[in-house]
């Protein structure tokens, strides 16, 4: 297998910013141990079961933590550790809790030993900042062993409560140095520092990356434009809001022009109709220059997954989208663990089988009448 340029390309290993640090970790091959899930219930089981088995202390943020079923199991398992004298933080958004939450969840939290926070709650005299999310989704238990992905905590993502159309995700299991850093990770976000990033050891194979960062408000998009650059065979990209900036189309496009075999995998039906719309804006330009797009028909893809080759991969919080690379605050484990790159390339593969690829003659062909919303959705693609 070719050795990635990223570790003889000194120009980019030597790319800072006034923080003093990387905008794209050196790491070196390796296993770190790393697991992937892609089903709501065998994640919840082994996140409730970390959560059983914590000694120390808990640390749980999220976007989404629902009042269903499964936020209840979430809620009574942590407020249970607390009253038993496990140190628990709960940080959640205040967005998201908005529309899924509850002033009964609320209470219960607030009745029990959790301390919990919501994040940029609306202020009449801070009102902008109200547009900037915590999108994050992480649990550390005692700092050992930790869980990051695009799994939110509600039963959208249980095939035990939902059934069938239970949402498609992933997420990443770390133990070890990765989990130590997540902890590190939420604990800064916790005291206030949200921009600061961990420095990584040399013989490191996995970077935690929040974004944005102290110095690299779009650390993200340049971790993937590095990526999509360095590709010489296969880039994957699995995404639920597909609304690529000029920078990323360009990057994407290149990759297409020098022969790599570019795939794109989005949701045929998504839960947001404007940011569906501005994604299917962008589909004719790069249809045209040889990228392939696919729409995964049997129910809501929710995964944020680019791979480029067999080497490298990023599966985190973070949409390929405006919103994620350059307002929310996002959290995207980088690894080149042969493990988990393996795991995640057979999860794409089924989901591509899965999957209907959406070609320029038929895209060209489309309804006229779909065409306006689509330029709505393109206009509006900053606030989605």
């Amino acid at each position: 297998m070719r050795s990635s340029s990223f570790l003889r390309d000194r120009r980019v290993l030597d790319l800072r910013h006034p923080d003093r640090h990387r905008c794209v970790p050196r790491l070196t091959r390796g296993h770190d141990a790393l697991e992937a899930f892609s089903e709501g219930d065998l994640l919840y089981a082994a996140m409730l079961a970390s959560i059983a088995g914590a000694r120390r202390r808990l640390s749980l943020e999220s976007y989404i933590f629902a009042d269903d079923e499964i936020g209840w199991r979430f809620a009574e398992a942590l407020a249970q550790r607390a009253r038993e004298g496990v140190e628990v933080r709960l940080h959640l958004d205040a967005a998201g809790w908005l529309v899924w939450g509850s002033t009964r969840l609320a209470r219960f939290l607030r009745a029990s030993p959790i301390r919990v926070r919501w994040f940029h709650r609306w202020s009449w005299r801070e009102p902008l900042r109200y547009n900037r999310r915590n999108h994050r989704k992480l649990l550390v238990a005692d700092g050992a062993c930790a869980y990051v992905g695009g799994f939110n905590i509600h039963r959208e993502s249980s095939a035990e409560a939902f059934g069938e159309q239970r949402w498609r995700d992933s997420h990443v299991r770390m133990q070890g140095a990765p989990a130590l850093q997540a902890q590190h990770l939420f604990d800064a976000f916790w005291a206030g520092r949200s921009r600061w990033s961990p420095e990584y050891p040399a013989t490191s194979s996995t970077a935690l990356i929040p974004t944005p960062s102290r110095g690299c408000r779009n650390r993200m998009r340049r971790v993937y434009v590095k990526l999509i650059g360095d590709a010489q065979r296969v880039i994957r990209v699995t995404t639920p809001y597909f609304v690529p900036d000029h920078p990323m189309q360009r990057a994407l496009v290149a990759a297409a022009a020098r022969g790599v075999e570019v795939y794109v995998l989005v949701p045929a039906k998504g839960d947001v109709a404007l940011a569906a719309w501005a994604a299917r804006a962008s589909y004719a330009g790069l249809l045209a220059d040889g990228v392939r797009i696919f729409e995964y028909q049997p129910r809501m893809l929710h995964a944020k997954i680019l791979q480029a080759d067999e080497s490298w991969v990023a599966v985190g919080t973070a949409n390929l989208d405006y919103r994620s690379l350059l307002l929310n605050h996002e959290l995207t484990v980088l690894t080149r663990d042969t493990g988990l790159c393996a795991a995640l390339y057979r999860q794409f593969e089924e989901n591509l089988g899965a999957a209907r690829e959406v070609t320029l003659s038929h895209w060209r062909h489309r309804a006229w009448n779909r065409r306006p919303a689509e330029w709505v959705g393109w206009a509006a693609r900053r606030w989605l």
